[in-house]
């Protein structure tokens, strides 16, 4: 509205500016000549279509340009004096090339330089034009033309910059969701792994065993605590609140230890290795290798019928190693491990290492990556931070799961 109000004011007020400043006999084009080069109410009407038109230019870009050049052409073919009697028909011209109808505005730059450059002086409402006039109007179409697709080369980039931080911002929530979902499914199925089996110990034990039972408990006690804990740091960050400092370190390689222990308290018996010299990790790396570790000897824990297992951690130049092997079993073992499975209380009495060991339910042996979502976060981890990752069964039995993740420049 405001824009073709300005116009709408420019075009009249100049054109009678003009008009009255030149007198009826001197005029700055070549087609006012005659009876009709001066202002009438047929002129004024002329000067008024163009900026109302401009109101729908959104809606009917084209349109409107044809209104509007119409208009324009009737003025310039009637012979009324010159003035800025072309700026709605720039305006309407501009906003047809940056709405993308490129022909449109071409065809309106050729029809315009012959329409309103010779017939005037062929009708004899103008005189002919000269070779000076023909090359000026031919170089302010074209100027024209130049800057409409300027700018509109210019939108188009910063639509497509807004639409690429857009779909940057909806890509990285993405990735922190599953980030989240990692973490939590990393936390939970850790810690509920172990109280799943130690709660199916304690049942069985109960009457028979209380003294084994409570060591089960005790077990189902750290693990739950823990969970929670872990929980609560990660809807800490979702909810960007700090209530409290920690009161564990953060998840990383200077917890395996203490990760090692609760999984032999769980009845696994892990072989830990590490080479070469321990020094400080990126954060990243260091949190995705705990959690690689983690979920390794979950799975061993949950799967593996011989509650055996081998952690291997090897400091690189340029790369941390990981691998987790479980030992698989022979048919004495797998006997054992399924006596074990069946009955914890047999197992005590056939003098096996039971205790908080023991299973309540069968498991059996692991033959591939599985369909739980456990490797395939591990998986995501390492493919995040650019690394290789190789789950699958080992030669001989078992299964192994390793890893290696790239240091960066911080190695």
């Amino acid at each position: 509205m405001l824009l073709s109000v300005v116009v709408l004011v420019i075009q009249l007020a100049g054109t009678h500016a003009i008009a009255h400043r030149s007198g009826p006999s001197h005029h700055s084009t070549w087609w006012a000549t005659g009876a009709g080069s001066s202002l009438d109410w047929g002129a004024y009407l002329l000067l008024f279509v163009g900026p109302v038109a401009l109101l729908a230019k959104r809606a009917y870009p084209r349109c409107v340009l044809a209104v509007v050049f119409s208009a324009t052409a009737a003025y310039a073919l009637i012979g009324y004096p010159g003035g800025p009697v072309f700026l709605s028909l720039v305006i309407a011209f501009a906003v047809v090339v940056n709405r993308g109808h490129r022909a449109v505005g071409i065809g309106c730059i050729v029809l315009g330089w012959a329409l309103f450059l010779w017939l005037p002086s062929l009708i004899g409402t103008g005189t002919t034009p000269s070779a000076t006039d023909a090359v000026e109007l031919a170089a302010w179409l074209l100027t024209l033309l130049a800057v409409a697709e300027a700018v509109r080369n210019r939108r188009e980039r910063m639509t497509a910059v807004r639409r690429s931080r857009s779909e940057r911002g909806l890509r990285q929530a993405e990735e922190e969701r599953l980030r989240i979902a990692r973490e939590l499914h990393d936390v939970l199925a850790h810690n509920i792994s172990l109280i799943n089996v130690q709660s199916g110990v304690a049942l069985h034990l109960l009457d028979e065993r209380p003294e084994q039972a409570r060591t089960a408990l005790t077990v189902i006690n750290e693990a739950s605590a823990d969970a929670l804990r872990e929980i609560r740091s990660v809807l800490g960050v979702l909810r960007h609140v700090d209530e409290q400092a920690p009161r564990r370190p953060a998840a990383s390689l200077e917890r395996l230890p203490e990760l090692i222990s609760r999984s032999a308290a769980a009845g696994l018996e892990v072989e830990m290795r590490i080479d070469g010299e321990p020094r400080p990790l990126p954060s990243d790396v260091d949190l995705a290798a705990y959690r690689i570790l983690q979920e390794s000897l979950t799975n061993v824990t949950r799967h593996a019928r011989t509650g055996q297992a081998r952690v291997s951690v090897r400091y690189e130049d340029r790369a941390l190693a990981l691998e987790v092997d479980d030992e698989g079993d022979s048919d004495a073992d797998a006997d054992a491990g399924l006596l074990a499975d069946r009955d914890p209380v047999a197992c005590a009495e056939a003098d096996l290492p039971a205790g908080p060991v023991a299973r309540a339910e069968p498991r059996t042996v692991r033959a591939g990556p599985g369909t739980g979502n456990g490797i395939v976060g591990m998986r995501e981890r390492v493919a995040a931070l650019g690394g290789e990752f190789r789950a699958g069964p080992r030669p001989g039995g078992g299964f192994r799961v390793s890893a290696r993740l790239p240091l960066g420049d911080s190695a």
